[in-house]
């Protein structure tokens, strides 16, 4: 057995990029070597800026002898079946067998593969993978046809046993493979060779190369917090910035450095966004006052200074980029604070979407829907109006157009200089939200108005000109509005018409339609809390299903009494009772809908079920008009064992016609009281 080394050394991977590439370099390899007969016991990849590394364990030396029989066309089939059979086993007809069978004689191929050195299947797995490595963009460099996220420079590649290591011999465009790796560019750039991983890993180790990135990050962001804490202050959390971060260095050296005084007063979102983005710093805030005081940057060297000079090279290029941020944001201010109009004016010139006007004409819009929404959602509609007008406001400002993340955020901190009610402003951030499953739900009445109102104006205007979502392609993230919908609906307990308020959204749009897309999207998000379709679709079947908080109060009851065992039994014994109610009226050509008269009653079971179905109703009929469906489907539940005893004891097409006539008029209110509930029908099993 042997154990398998590859590293393939390259120019600095994009940070994005390396943790999918050294994933996919595992499954191509591993894949590969399956396909061709050599299987292993574990398998482990990583990555760095400048290199790709799989370790497997436990190959055999060879791949295993095959044997394989194919049944051909008989002796007498015509010439080109033969000829087809023997292109594809790879084989001349005096190779072939002939064997009797029931039916004649039959050609038989009888292929025997060798099996072969592993290294000669590594090396043709190896340069096939890197010929195909799926980077999202690559480069060709010099005079070579390869193509690389970077220009590769060296591949490693050895087959270790306990006799010692062997090179497998690859030449990918001239870049032949050998047991050398480097350590990290500046600190340990020479070249020195390797046995196996461990010493693999080891030799890096002391070449100053972290080769684990969740052991980089996990190193990046101790270092971060430890020091931090030592001033007092807590590092603001981002783990997409760790992972980017720990993609961007192979020897983390965190640094603190601080933030000039005339910045301190700018938004603290500001700050983060900035730094984040144009210099990769963690921002630092002080628990007392909440302001973003310093910033935490990661080197990939050591120094002799202990950083100085990288900490002031970074300080003045911050400066500089905040100094623009300052620069906006008091422009904008001014701009606020002269009532925000003058950006309204200039979305009159941004055009939203060519069929259905411009940025305005949205905000006009969604307004008017706010204000029409905001009593059933408990809102002042004056605020609602006032709210969706200035809403998307920020979206002219100098700040959003060089941090487009912010919009909301600053219109936000520019609704409040502008003297806006705190109502109001909140609403320009929180229209947007929810973003996703995960995002918050706004809560406050005014925000839930106007995000209703931008949700309902997006569905029903790309409903109007007939640009839905189809398959997986939703380019104006339709089904994410409609899950918004869903979650400000349900999180805010809020009792809405849904048909009736897509009516009031755009012109020409399809209400009934966008509800049954709505309630698809609805099926996804309660799959996901335990509420199965068929349970969902039991309850559309029900008066007042496009209020979407009492259609989940009752799915909620439905199926949790369904997960008990009266409750799972009751849907047999109302499915039988359906069957052969359904079967007698197609029959007979009437509708036996009533006259169950317990006086015609034979049995006890009969009797009893009588009772039991009276008892129920008595529950069922103030429960359902109580909107308390946990207990009227209690009440239902409780039928099960009445139903299965008068099955057991009674039969239903009775000799005498008015015995016959009465129990089938019994089981129409065994499916009248279930369907006062729910449509058992819908429910699968």
């Amino acid at each position: 057995m042997s154990d398998l080394l590859i590293e393939l050394f390259s120019e600095e991977i994009p940070a994005r990029m390396q943790s999918k590439a050294a994933a996919d370099l595992q499954k191509l390899v591993t894949d590969s070597l399956v396909d061709a007969g050599l299987t292993y016991a574990g398998a482990r990849s990583f990555s760095t800026p400048r290199r790709l590394t799989l370790a497997l364990a436990d190959l055999p030396d060879r791949s295993p002898d095959t044997r394989e029989e194919r049944k051909g066309p008989r002796t007498d089939a015509p010439e080109k079946a033969l000829d087809g059979f023997l292109r594809g086993a790879g084989l001349t007809k005096d190779q072939l067998e002939v064997r009797d069978d029931k039916k004649g004689q039959t050609y038989y191929a009888v292929i025997e593969k060798p099996g072969r050195p592993a290294a000669d299947i590594v090396a043709e797995v190896l340069e096939k993978t890197i010929r195909v490595f799926p980077w999202p963009k690559s480069m060709r460099w010099g005079t070579g046809s390869l193509r690389w996220v970077r220009p590769l420079q060296s591949i490693l590649c050895i087959l270790t046993r306990e006799d010692g290591a062997e090179v497998v011999p690859l030449d990918v465009d001239g870049i032949v493979s050998g047991d050398q790796t480097r350590g990290h560019r500046f600190m340990a750039p020479d070249a020195f060779s390797v046995s196996d991983f461990d010493d693999y890993a080891t030799k890096l180790a002391r070449a100053h190369v972290m080769l684990d990135a969740t052991e980089r990050a996990d190193h990046i962001w101790a270092d971060a917090t430890n020091q931090a804490f030592a001033n007092g202050l807590e590092v603001v959390e981002d783990k997409g910035l760790l992972a980017e971060v720990a993609g961007l260095v192979e020897h983390p050296v965190v640094l603190m450095g601080s933030i000039d005084a005339e910045f301190l007063e700018l938004p603290a979102e500001v700050l983060q966004t900035s730094m984040k983005e144009h210099q990769k710093f963690f921002s630092v805030r002080n628990p007392k006052t909440d302001r973003i005081e310093r910033f935490i940057t990661v080197a990939n060297v050591k120094t002799a200074d202990d950083g100085a000079t990288i900490l002031a090279g970074n300080q003045k290029v911050l400066s500089a980029r905040l100094a623009d941020a300052k620069f906006f944001w008091e422009n904008d201010l001014r701009t606020a604070k002269s009532g925000m109009e003058a950006w309204t004016k200039s979305l009159e010139n941004v055009t939203f979407h060519n069929k259905l006007g411009t940025q305005a004409e949205r905000i006009t819009r969604i307004a008017d829907l706010a204000a029409e929404l905001a009593p059933s959602v408990g809102a002042d509609v004056d605020k609602a109006r006032q709210a969706a007008m200035i809403a998307k406001a920020d979206l002219s400002s100098e700040m959003v157009y060089e941090f487009p993340e912010l919009q909301g955020l600053m219109g936000r901190y520019y609704a409040l200089a502008a003297g806006r009610d705190a109502d109001v402003a909140a609403a320009c951030e929180e229209h947007y939200s929810p973003l996703g499953p995960s995002d918050d739900v706004p809560t406050t009445p005014v925000s839930v108005a106007v995000a209703l109102a931008d949700k309902i104006d997006l569905l029903t205007g790309f409903w109007a000109i007939d640009e839905k979502p189809t398959g997986s392609k939703d380019p104006f993230a339709l089904r994410r509005s409609a899950l918004g919908v869903i979650r400000l609906v349900l999180e805010n307990n809020l009792r809405l018409n849904l048909i009736d308020s897509f009516g009031k959204g755009y012109e020409g749009s399809d209400p009934d339609d966008l509800f049954k897309f709505t309630q698809d999207r609805l099926k996804v998000y309660l799959r996901d809390r335990g509420i199965s379709h068929d349970v969902i679709d039991a309850c559309l079947e029900m008066d007042g299903n496009d209020d979407l908080t009492l259609l989940v109060k009752r799915a909620t009851a439905l199926s949790e009494t369904l997960k008990t065992e009266d409750g799972k039994n009751l849907i047999q014994g109302y499915k039988r009772a359906n069957n052969i109610l359904t079967q007698a009226e197609a029959k007979d050509g009437v509708e036996y809908s009533f006259g169950a008269d317990i006086k015609f009653a034979e049995q006890g079971a009969e009797v009893a079920l009588f009772k039991a179905l009276d008892l129920a109703d008595e529950t069922i009929k103030p429960a359902l008009a109580a909107e308390d469906f946990t207990t009227a489907m209690s009440a239902m539940a409780s039928l099960r064992a009445p139903i299965d005893a008068f099955f057991e004891a009674v039969q239903v097409n009775a000799d005498t016609e008015i015995v016959r006539r009465n129990r089938l008029n019994l089981l129409h209110r065994i499916r009248a009281t279930c369907a006062s509930v729910a449509n058992l029908s819908k429910i699968d099993g």
